[in-house]
């Protein structure tokens, strides 16, 4: 009869191809590198393949290492939803979905997405937490969420997604600041000689800089923050300009009275997405949670743009 294979094994392999060195792996793992070189071992002997292999200085999956990754983020993840939902039971919860999401998607309509499904669905338990992409995107691979909601520029690659909101990117100024003396569409490239106050860590300042780099400028950033609400406070106080979605903040900039202007440049209309291993696999809960989110994006008025 052939053994089983460790989830432990498969976590600390996935972890391996991640990361592409042994240390950096066992450090996010708390083990040592030899406690992981064992197990790895142990696992290409029980399968009779070879599952890693070492290019360009670092550990990549072998084909039929591949195969196995895929797998095992399955199991994994299939693992965890299951002790998360049994437990849920003892306290008279009927399921729960766990789910990431950017800043944007959470400041400007998932919240009041989710207020309307669990007020339908009030036995049901939803855990939500903001990730940047990368973190959303590397979250649902591994199973540590059933889905996660974000900017459609992120690699998305082994996932499968559907549109879901989309917004705009708006210049956001103090009334007095000589680029909002006139009203209309704005293009990227005429902000870049100004001070940036700019939201960060986050998929939207990257882009920034690299749109930035191909205008034939850069990106001035005098002040990051970590929330649309700071960042708009240092707008008023004449600190800077900002560029964000004029969705998320509405509020602030009728409270201190500042002034906005979309930019013209294509990227600026961005396209929210949900992303999930596979819709098939996901939970009864689960897969309610995202018909309700595709219901409210398709609804008049809120069709993706």
């Amino acid at each position: 009869m052939k053994r089983l294979l460790d989830p432990v094994s498969l976590h600390l392999f996935a972890i391996v191809c991640e990361e592409g060195n042994m240390v950096r792996a066992a450090e996010r793992a708390a083990i040592v590198p030899s406690a992981i070189s064992k197990r790895l071992a142990l696992l290409e002997d029980q399968l009779g393949l070879p599952l890693l292999m070492r290019s360009r200085g670092r550990f990549e999956p072998t084909p039929a290492g591949e195969v196995l990754l895929r797998q095992a983020r399955d199991i994994l993840g299939r693992m965890e939803r299951t002790h998360a939902e049994l437990g849920e039971f003892t306290t008279g919860v009927q399921g729960s979905v766990q789910v990431l999401a950017s800043l944007s998607a959470l400041a400007e309509f998932l919240a009041e997405d989710l207020g309307d499904f669990l007020a339908r669905h009030p036995q049901l338990r939803v855990g939500l937490e903001e990730k940047i992409s990368a973190e959303i995107v590397r979250g649902v691979h591994e199973g540590a969420a059933d889905f996660g909601v974000l900017w459609d520029v992120a690699d998305l690659k082994g996932l499968e997604s559907d549109p879901y909101r989309s917004d705009c990117v708006h210049l956001v100024a103090e009334a007095s600041h000589p680029l909002v003396r006139e009203t209309g569409p704005i293009a990227f490239a005429e902000t870049l000689g100004h001070e940036m106050i700019c939201v960060a860590p986050s998929l939207m300042e990257r882009r920034m800089q690299r749109y930035a780099e191909e205008a034939g400028g850069t990106l001035r950033q005098r002040i990051r923050v970590s929330g649309v609400d700071a960042a708009c406070r240092l707008v008023a106080a004449r600190l800077g300009i900002a560029l964000l979605p004029r969705e998320a903040v509405t509020t602030q900039v009728q409270s201190l009275g500042l002034v906005t202007r979309p930019l013209s440049d294509a990227w600026a209309r961005r396209q929210f997405v949900l992303c999930m291993r596979s819709y098939r696999g996901l939970s009864v809960a689960a897969r309610q949670f995202v018909d309700h989110l595709r219901e409210q994006a398709a609804a008049p008025g809120r069709a993706p743009v």
